[in-house]
């Protein structure tokens, strides 16, 4: 593990390779681990993965709970760590790399996006807000529930990996504060959603779904394919909303594929 000064945090990330930069992102309450297999598997590439403001060994900082600055903490990793990159992102962390992509592609030179929204509705605002009600303690056995309940539904196959992923998911939330900032950012993409500012990205971007994602559909991604000027829609199959549990060599593959093809 690797850590650098960024803004007011300490930011932890582990740097694999050599080659062309890429900077991974995991989705909330998970930390840079989400991406060991694609780290190994991908030798061929410079790849960066780091873990969000508050989740992992990175530090909370004078935290705004918004995704301006979620995506700010990304361009000072790019700027500082790695230089211009292509920036890969599950979930909460496609929405970051969006965010970064619509602002700075001189920095951001594609985006590939998994299980991510641009929008969210009324539903999940509310699951959000009880989520991060529970993070308030999450040492309660109620979070730890929630957490677990969470990752159940968010797999498709793995089951019998359900212990091991809500452990590490557990470990990768610590205190809860990171969490709760990165929930309440999300949440806050019902009133001001990130999908009108998606026509004025000017790098391509490669919009990932898996066949069984219930969090984040098909719906989801066409909302961003439909905003995008220059983007592509991969699938992976026998997948839920946590793909890389449950088929990370299909990730591997669709991340291959899609860096050979443009790098």
């Amino acid at each position: 593990m690797s850590t650098a000064r960024i803004g007011d945090i300490d930011v932890a990330y582990t740097e694999v390779g050599t080659g062309e930069p890429v900077v991974m992102i995991h989705g909330l309450a998970e930390d840079r681990h989400t991406w060991s297999n694609q780290q190994a598997a991908l030798g061929e590439r410079h790849t960066f993965a780091y873990d969000l403001r508050g989740h992992g060994d990175t530090t909370i900082g004078a935290a705004a709970a918004t995704l301006a600055q979620l995506g700010g903490d990304l361009v000072g990793f790019l700027e500082q760590v790695s230089g211009p990159a292509v920036v890969v992102g599950f979930s909460l962390g496609g929405t970051v790399a969006l965010w970064a992509a619509a602002r700075r592609p001189d920095l951001v030179r594609q985006a590939v996006v998994l299980g991510t929204s641009s929008v969210v509705g009324r539903a999940a605002v509310g699951f959000y807000h009880t989520r991060m009600d529970l993070a308030a303690d999450t040492g309660s056995p109620e979070f730890a529930a929630a957490l677990r309940d969470d990752t159940a539904a968010g797999l498709a196959v793995a089951h019998e990996q359900l212990d091991h992923v809500v452990a590490a998911r557990l470990a990768a939330v610590g205190d809860g504060a990171g969490y709760r900032n990165a929930a309440a950012a999300m949440a806050a993409l019902r009133d001001d959603p990130l999908t009108p500012s998606l026509a004025g990205v000017g790098v391509h971007v490669d919009v990932v779904g898996a066949t069984q994602d219930t969090f984040c559909p098909l719906k989801a991604a066409q909302i961003i394919l439909d905003a995008l000027p220059d983007a592509h829609y991969h699938e992976i199959p026998d997948a839920g909303h946590l793909v890389n549990i449950d088929n990370p060599q299909g990730v591997t593959e669709v991340l291959r594929a899609t860096l050979d093809e443009r790098n």
